[in-house]
């Protein structure tokens, strides 16, 4: 087998590589014989089929087949040969297929990037440190007392925090549009559900009596023959109803597994609070890592390794429409939407690749084994979590990639540029939560 390389412009790489023909002739006559041993055709009896009558009747789709597999073959040894990292699949083009002749073809394909790793004490890192006050614990407690609210119909006029069972109807310029109209939905005054002036325009209404509101949609409105639009709606109030917060007894602690009283409840909320600010800082501090080692090592990628990675992001964004899915407009999920997300994910994980190597991050049982543990600790039955993930290899294969970008997120760290900014527990969450995002 002749190779020869030929780089053309960037990643791509196009092998030229010539089989013998007495390779391909060897091939075609053995499975032309054993063909004949098999096919059935009129006329002969079965096994009995002459091999010249299967190489006219079959010849060519078998010489086709065996070239193929062969191709296939070939381009697998040459680029072992040729020490290359190929990228998705290579496109295959025939330059010389003649019978009795050595079959020649070229391979086009990309070949993974190599990078060196730029030095990480550029890295700028910003590290959040905040502590849990009784404020943050008694906020998060009425949090949770919201969410198990109740709504209980009341015979007054309607205030800011009621919800109301409302039917409306909107117009512009006298017509009806579309999804401006609606029956029998309930409404919190002050959730910033409706445009703006809708349900503060509701706050002095009374069940049976109907309001009319002249509004003008947002500028920015997604809809564009809304944009900036004046419209009129008319809006019957069907009910009132106030929040109820229930009690803060037994019943409501076990909703939240806490036995005991005010005080075990409130220890519970603060330990969660915890573990959820550890988390927080733990992700706002990788993705500052992470960002630093984008910003810091251009990488050439692949536009197979990009496509892949489009495929893979639609798919994820699909799942969260469930069943709806099978029916969505897939022109509302363009290649360019995941593009740039896309790039960056490919890039950083050919970075991560360079840094373990770099860094020297090698699989350490004991380490992925306690890692398990810490992940574990948070859940009711931490032992039956852990035999989750260790009876299963994808997920501890899973838990191994967690645990190496870990890894070198701690060794970037120990020579990036550190500072540290004093945050509260709220702003420390949603910094995290809005970095993810």
């Amino acid at each position: 087998m002749q190779v020869s390389v030929e780089a053309t412009e960037g990643l791509e790489r196009k092998i030229t590589v010539a089989i013998p023909a007495e390779q391909i002739d060897t091939e075609v006559n053995s499975r032309i014989s054993s063909s004949a041993k098999k096919i059935r055709l009129d006329g002969f009896r079965p096994g009995k089929v002459p091999r010249k009558v299967v190489k006219q009747r079959f010849g060519d789709s078998i010489r086709a087949e065996v070239l193929s597999e062969l191709a296939n073959q070939s381009f697998q040894k040459a680029v072992m040969q040729e020490e290359l990292r190929p990228v998705g699949q290579p496109s295959i083009v025939p330059t010389k297929n003649l019978e009795g002749q050595d079959f020649e073809f070229v391979a086009t394909f990309e070949v993974y990037p190599e990078v060196e790793l730029a030095d990480c004490a550029a890295i700028e890192v910003e590290t959040l440190k905040s502590e849990i006050k009784d404020d943050d614990v008694q906020g998060m407690i009425d949090k949770l007392l919201d969410q198990q609210a109740t709504w209980e119909t009341v015979e007054r006029v309607a205030a800011n925090g009621d919800q109301l069972n409302i039917d409306f109807a909107g117009t512009k310029d006298g017509e009806a549009f579309e999804g401006g109209s609606a029956e029998g939905t309930d409404l919190e005054l002050g959730s910033k559900r409706m445009i703006e002036g809708f349900e503060a325009g509701l706050e002095g209404a009374k069940a049976g009596e109907e309001v009319v509101l002249n509004l003008n949609f947002p500028d920015d409105y997604h809809a564009e023959d809304l944009k900036g639009a004046a419209v009129v709606f008319t809006v019957t109030v069907n009910t009132v109803s106030e929040k109820k917060l229930p009690e803060m007894d037994a019943e409501f602690f076990a909703k939240f597994d806490v036995e005991g009283g005010l005080d075990d409840f409130k220890s519970n909320v603060k330990d969660n609070m915890t573990r959820q600010l550890a988390d927080a800082v733990e992700r706002h501090t990788k993705q500052q890592v992470m960002d630093g080692l984008y910003e810091n090592n251009k990488v050439d990628l692949p536009a197979a390794m990009i496509a892949e990675e489009v495929v893979a992001l639609r798919q994820q964004s699909l799942a969260q429409f469930g069943a709806a899915a099978e029916n969505f407009d897939m022109s509302l999920l363009p290649d360019t939407l995941f593009e740039e997300q896309a790039r960056k994910r490919v890039a950083l994980g050919v970075i991560l690749s360079q840094a373990v190597e770099h860094f020297e991050v090698k699989p350490d049982r004991e380490k992925l084994i306690a890692f398990v543990d810490d992940l574990a600790a948070s859940y009711d039955d931490p032992e039956e979590v852990k035999k989750h993930y260790m009876g299963d290899e994808s997920r501890m294969q899973q838990v191994q990639l967690m645990l190496v970008e870990k890894t070198v997120v701690e060794k970037v760290l120990e020579v990036a540029q550190v500072t540290e900014k004093v945050s509260s527990y709220d702003d420390v969450v949603q910094t995290s939560q809005a970095g993810a995002n």
